[in-house]
């Protein structure tokens, strides 16, 4: 036998773990015993005794269980303790706060535990219980850890009306009263986007510069993923290139989540510069591209590995190390770490996959358009890789290995356009579709805002700091 939710009392241990008080049992115990003395004492023990069991049977009946008083719907919900002295208005459940309700943060201590925090902060407790005995995802409420914020909006007499308490960085649990009782839900703490501006003068190193200006390594990655169509940042980069940046910065609750993708961003490398903004379609594609519409992905990469150094160039004249003659090197080995990922330099169809000669294990892939790509040296292919098999740009084909005529674990590719072997780092490549002409005019006013934007924040926003005479030179702003 178990009383109705309004009438149980929950007391807390250390642990956090309740324990329920069978209230209206006890009552009924009472009343018993009154009733029998009264009766005693007036003559009529066979009335009472008949007209107390049927009291006492009906008093046992009558009180619902708690699975009777839950509403069994997405938001689970338990009647909350209403006392005369102050009642808390029926309302729609999303009803707003009464205008005298006190919002308090709880800070959770070593130790801690709901119920203490309830009882140091004089929190109805009564309240507590009925919010436990939701279940479902309030459980978590009992392992409350230290450094956590549990925020409660209670009224005068410290009767709860919502809680809340953050999950992690996407989610946080929301308690509120309702007409019913109390509802919970795990509701997702909305992002909020704001625009942030980098700008970063290179000394040492394009990283050393990028940290300094502020930029996580994932931004400055895609700075080097999205320029390096273009430019060889192992190569090209000197003392005094120079780059901004706008792009999104992300937060939940004024809490930095993470850094959002590059908006627009400028690149200055010896005499030349590059301008790229991102563009989003009515349809949703998202995509980057040059002031006068190109797209900046190129049909194929010049580099399909994340490699170390480049152990041999494109050569018509290269001594092999491994037969000792000369004879013409007709791509670039990219040395990398045993089993370092392959990728497809662009879309296509594997043409060839298998041992072949002095390349060993060889994948060729007829990209279109009259463009081939070899990959040689691997040490194993990608699982289910067949001949037909169609790929995208930057799936993985296979990994990084020594077999054939290799003297260590690199990559030997090529590029051969109509059958004829080029240099992977300086061969013209095909760019990928320009913005459609039907998203022109969208194109050139989000191409207007975003290098005011870039232009803008640099004149008038940035704050200059300074960095010693062996580092970077960098204006910051955000």
């Amino acid at each position: 036998m178990s009383a109705s939710g309004s009438q149980l009392r929950v007391d807390y241990k250390p642990s956090g773990e309740g324990y329920i008080h069978n209230v209206p049992r006890r009552r009924v115990r009472r009343r018993f015993w009154l009733l029998l003395g009264v009766a005693a004492v007036g003559g009529g023990a066979f009335q009472f005794f008949s007209v107390s069991a049927a009291n006492i049977g009906h008093s046992y009946a009558a009180a619902p269980t708690p699975a009777q008083t839950a509403t069994v719907t997405p938001l689970p919900a338990v009647p909350a303790p209403t006392p005369a002295s102050a009642p808390i208005a029926a309302a729609a459940a999303a009803a707003p706060l009464p205008s005298g309700a006190q919002t308090l943060k709880l800070s959770v201590r070593r130790g801690d535990t709901l119920g203490r925090l309830f009882a140091d902060n004089h929190l109805n407790r009564a309240d507590l219980a009925a919010i436990m005995h939701l279940g479902g995802d309030t459980a978590q409420l009992r392992y409350i850890h230290s450094g956590e914020t549990i925020n409660v909006v209670h009224d005068a007499n410290g009767h709860v009306l919502a809680l809340s308490l953050r999950l992690d960085d996407a989610h946080r649990l929301e308690v509120r009263q309702a007409v019913s009782g109390y509802q919970a839900q795990v509701a997702e703490i909305p992002v909020e986007i704001s625009a942030a501006y980098a700008h970063g003068v290179i000394e040492n190193s394009l990283f050393d510069a990028a940290g300094r200006a502020g930029l996580a390594d994932q931004e400055t990655m895609q700075l080097i993923h999205l320029f390096g169509w273009d430019i060889d940042f192992a190569h090209d980069i000197r003392s005094g290139d120079s780059f901004s940046v706008l792009y999104q910065k992300i937060h939940r609750e004024g809490r930095p989540v993470t850094d959002g993708p590059i908006l627009a961003a400028e690149f200055t490398t010896g005499a030349k510069t590059f301008r790229i903004v991102r563009f989003t379609t009515p349809n949703g594609d998202s995509g980057y591209y040059t002031p006068d519409g190109r797209s900046v992905r190129k049909a194929l990469l010049r580099a399909p590995v994340a490699y170390t150094r480049i152990s041999s160039g494109f050569s018509m004249h290269r001594m092999n190390p491994v037969l000792h003659i000369i004879r013409p090197h007709y791509g670039v080995d990219y040395a990398a770490p045993m089993g370092t990922p392959i990728v497809a330099a662009g879309d296509g169809r594997v043409v060839f996959v298998g041992r072949k000669e002095g390349f060993g294990r060889c994948v060729i892939i007829n990209n279109g358009g009259g463009y081939s790509t070899l990959y040689a040296h691997m040490s194993r292919f990608r699982k289910g890789e067949h001949i037909g098999s169609h790929v995208k740009q930057d799936e993985v084909i296979g990994y990084v290995g020594e077999s054939g005529e290799a003297t260590g674990p690199h990559l030997h590719y090529q590029i051969m356009v109509d059958g004829v072997p080029r240099n992977p780092r300086t061969v013209k490549l095909p760019s990928a579709a320009p913005v459609a002409v039907a998203y022109r005019p969208e194109f050139t006013r989000d191409l207007d805002v975003l290098l005011a934007q870039l232009s803008n924040a640099g004149e008038t926003r940035v704050a200059t700091t300074t960095a010693s005479s062996n580092t970077a030179k960098v204006s910051i702003a955000h």
